[in-house]
């Protein structure tokens, strides 16, 4: 459900589960976060993108039932560290609908590259959940003063939305979203560039990160403990059969 490949010295990582609208089961996620730290130091950088109508519909919501909140946010919070540990550039190939906590994810990303067919979707707040992946200091750096807004308005935005907000950087035909996804990576690794030394000095201090996933811990055991995410998540589930 996750294929590894290579496009010149660009690796291309493909999530594949398209029935499923390429959602993260929790083995997914383990193997996700394992893909981007094995390649992460090697090549020219890395493009993750999805097969299908769908980037990621997020979390696998019938197989994380009776499973802990806590666990399953540790796991999203350790695909943003992986990708903020590399000392390559990371590009997202928005190729379908992002949702949850496969949007919140791209946050963390150096670039957000979407086809016509992209969008971003937030539900966290409308189902009780808390959002994750750093994403309560990220979302901040990304589209600044409308953060808050399209939390709470549990917002869903299509391609020129997204663009418009930021979480886009641009839109591309579908059918040449990865090449320019993997050539904006080679653009900014031709030889003599100081990438490497700019990516520790422009992405977020992992120290902030790491509060921020501290916080967001905090936040899922509140709703978790209330009960308001489990009835949330049943109902989410429920519609989404």
């Amino acid at each position: 459900m996750i294929d590894v490949s290579t496009r010149g010295e660009v690796t291309v990582i493909t999530l594949r589960r398209p029935d499923k609208l390429n959602a993260l089961t929790s083995d997914m996620r383990l193997r996700l976060a394992a893909a981007v730290r094995e390649h992460g130091h090697g090549g020219r950088g890395i493009v993750v993108t999805g097969e299908g109508r769908a980037f990621c519909a997020g979390e696998d919501l019938h197989e994380a039932a009776g499973k802990s909140l806590l666990e399953e946010v540790e796991t999203f919070h350790d695909l943003t560290r992986a990708v903020l540990e590399t000392s390559v550039p990371v590009v997202a190939a928005v190729n379908g609908l992002a949702v949850g906590g496969a949007a919140e994810w791209t946050l963390c990303f150096d670039s957000r590259i979407g086809s016509p067919s992209a969008g971003y979707f937030l539900p966290e707040n409308g189902i009780g959940l808390s959002i994750s992946n750093a994403s309560s200091l990220l979302l901040h750096r990304v589209v600044g003063g409308k953060a808050l807004r399209l939390v709470l308005d549990t917002a869903r935005l299509d391609a020129d939305e997204a663009l418009a907000a930021g979480l886009l950087d641009e839109i591309v035909p579908p059918e040449t979203l990865v090449e320019a996804a993997a050539g904006l990576v080679e653009r900014w690794t031709e030889p003599g560039t100081a990438t490497a030394v700019h990516l520790r000095l422009l992405r977020p201090a992992l120290d902030d990160v790491e509060r921020a996933f501290a916080r967001e811990t905090e936040a899922a055991r509140e709703v978790e403990e209330s009960g308001i995410a489990k009835d949330g998540m049943r109902r989410f589930a429920t519609r989404a059969r």
